[in-house]
Order: structure tokens, then C-alpha cells, then sequence
């Protein structure tokens, strides 16, 4: 079995969302059994609690932050349907990779503002996404999915309180399994064994856009940028592969 894994995103309107397309040329070519995208795809500024009031806020719209995530999506999406029509139509090994979503905290924004208004309950909510109309199987927020015994999940808390772990070593002693995570805004990772002697691996994925974030310092915004391709995976354990933004832009780029 083989994972590819898609930490943050973080679409908003007006920010560049090509490598995304590299990201599905790279799927398409390698064709993993399972695509996993770890949440906060949708950035849903439009619902930032932390921005309201402030001038930066101005002009910001839920349709539009709806709208940059599809499309975004969707240029994902596009090489990896392409590739499967060429293989159908040269009458090739057929290519239908399990495709799982974890909602993030960015998009679980869309519950914290109908917890705040209940006049908008009915009017917004995570099927505005369409991400089961692209073919995507979606988990909720903090709702952990088992992959062939490795936990993805958008991230794993830690304590009463449920706060977010400090570390994949962490992950791994408070889960006692592989875990994979996005949330982070860095790479790391971690190896453990199991009583049985199997490898334990825990990944914080990091994120994977090319736009810089205000809220993170000047040293953050320098953060890794990529996706991860786990080959031979059985039964929690496998061989991890990081693969950059730029390794990915200097491949398909213009391609």
C-alpha cells in the first residue's frame, strides 16, 4: 500500500493555488492507494474571529472563500481524472485511490460561527465544500480515520483539556500507534516500536503553500512546504518520503 499525504493548504481568494496541480501530476504518476488531505484546506478567513474589527477584515465574503477552495480543489483533482480516463480508454489497470478529507480547525470555523448566530444553521455549513460530490470521504473535526493501522487525523490532543500535542514523539507515547497530523506549521517526525516490534511512525506533515501567512513571524513563514509519500505501508508501519514544494514545481511547472 502506498499513502500520499496533503498537510495544510490554507486557500483563500487571491492566493496562488498552482501547486496543487503539481501535487496531482505527482499523484497521477505515482498512484497511491490512498490520498490522504489532513484539513485546513479552506482557510475561511471570512469567519477569523481573531481578524473582526480590524481593517484587514474588510471585503471579506464566505462565498468567495467557498469558491478559491473548490477551484483549488479542483486543480488537484483534475490530472488525477485525467489520468484515470487515459487508463480506462487505452483499457489499462484501472487507478481509484481512497480519497480522505479531515476537517481542520479552519473549516470547522463554519461551526463556531453557527454556534455564535443560530439564524445561520441551515444557511452555511460543510456541504457548501462539495467535498463528497469530488469523490472525497470526510471525517469530522478531531475524528480520528485507522488507514491500515496508521491514525490521520487533523491533530491529536493531548490532557483533559484536548490541546493540541507538543510533538510527534508525544503523539506517539499518548497513541500508542502511528499518527499522521497537519495543523503545524513545520515538519517533523518521529519513529517508535510497538511491543511486537513493529515501527511506530508519527509525522507532524507541516504545510503546503506558497503564500506567507501574517500571523507567523518572518522564521516561520520559512517553515518546509511539501507533501509526503508513505511507500509499503503494512500494518502501521512504512518507508516515508518527503517531497518538496519546489522539488514539485521544478517538475511540473509550465508542464
Amino acid at each position: 500500500m502506498k499513502h500520499f499525504i496533503i498537510p495544510d493548504t490554507q486557500v483563500k481568494p487571491n492566493t496562488p493555488t498552482d501547486h496543487l496541480t503539481w501535487a496531482g501530476k505527482y499523484a497521477a504518476e505515482k498512484k497511491p492507494d490512498v490520498i490522504v488531505h489532513c484539513g485546513d484546506h479552506w482557510d475561511m478567513e471570512s469567519l477569523s474571529s481573531y481578524d473582526k474589527g480590524k481593517k484587514s477584515f474588510e471585503g471579506r465574503r464566505y462565498s468567495k472563500d467557498i469558491d478559491a477552495g473548490i477551484e483549488a480543489m479542483q486543480k488537484f483533482l483534475a490530472p488525477i481524472r485525467a489520468e484515470q480516463k487515459r487508463l480506462k480508454a487505452n483499457k489499462h489497470k484501472q487507478w481509484n485511490p481512497r480519497l480522505v478529507f479531515t476537517l481542520g480547525n479552519h473549516e470547522n470555523r463554519i461551526t463556531r460561527a453557527i454556534e455564535d448566530d443560530p439564524m445561520l444553521d441551515g444557511l452555511i455549513g460543510f456541504k457548501d465544500f462539495q467535498l463528497k460530490e469530488m469523490g472525497w470521504e470526510v471525517h469530522g473535526f478531531l475524528e480520528c480515520v485507522v488507514i491500515d493501522n496508521i491514525a490521520y487525523q487533523h491533530y491529536f490532543t493531548s490532557g483533559i483539556m484536548g490541546r493540541p500535542v507538543a510533538n510527534p514523539t508525544l503523539m506517539l507515547n499518548k497513541m500508542h500507534m502511528s499518527t499522521v497530523q497537519g495543523h503545524v506549521q513545520d515538519r517533523a517526525i518521529s519513529f517508535a516500536r510497538r511491543a511486537d516490534g513493529k515501527q511506530m511512525i508519527g509525522i507532524f506533515a507541516g504545510i503546503f503553500y506558497q503564500h506567507e501567512e501574517n500571523y507567523l513571524t518572518p522564521h516561520n513563514n520559512l517553515s518546509w512546504r511539501g507533501v509526503w509519500m508513505l511507500h509499503e505501508v503494512n500494518d502501521g508501519s512504512g518507508d516515508v518520503m518527503m517531497v518538496s514544494l519546489d522539488y514539485l514545481r521544478n517538475k511540473y511547472e509550465g508542464k
